[in-house]
């Protein structure tokens, strides 16, 4: 495992669509929830929360696919490559895919989520594990445990 230097570059499968990350991720995580297993085609999508001042789109222009609602999921208009997502009223952040960034060898999951919908044989070794999602006053702790790894 190599370490997170930044900033880092990243970008779709055809690379139509490149991104830049400069600043830390929030926290790392593993959903296993259908809805990213259908999206991602895998057992479950890998995200890093990055800081939204610290995201940028440097080429190609996105466009919106998934569910089309309130919260905005990322494609590449042109090999469908789903990139990133921007959740409902939680404008601070953006949820990168971590797989789109060149070099994704550093990311591991610090929690998982909706394990509740997981497949039997997937493991991921978050060391946090949730049902569902966490209560919302409890992301504040992990963040700042996640942040102080290292």
């Amino acid at each position: 495992m190599s370490e997170l230097n930044l900033p880092m570059d990243g970008g779709c499968r055809c690379g139509r669509v490149r991104l830049k990350i400069s600043a830390p991720p929030l926290l790392t995580m593993a959903c296993h929830c259908t809805g990213c297993q259908k999206m991602s085609s895998s057992a479950y999508s890998l995200s890093a929360a990055i800081p939204s001042e610290g995201f940028e789109v440097t080429q190609g222009e996105p466009v919106i696919g998934g569910l089309h609602g309130a919260t905005k999921h990322y494609f590449c208009p042109h090999c469908m490559s789903w990139m990133f997502t921007r959740p409902e009223g939680m404008d601070w952040f953006v949820n990168l895919r971590a797989t789109m960034l060149d070099d994704p060898s550093w990311f591991t999951p610090f929690i998982e989520t909706w394990t509740s919908e997981k497949l039997s044989f997937a493991e991921t070794g978050a060391v946090y594990s949730y049902t569902a999602l966490p209560e919302m006053d409890a992301y504040e702790g992990l963040v700042k445990e996640y942040m102080g790894r290292g």
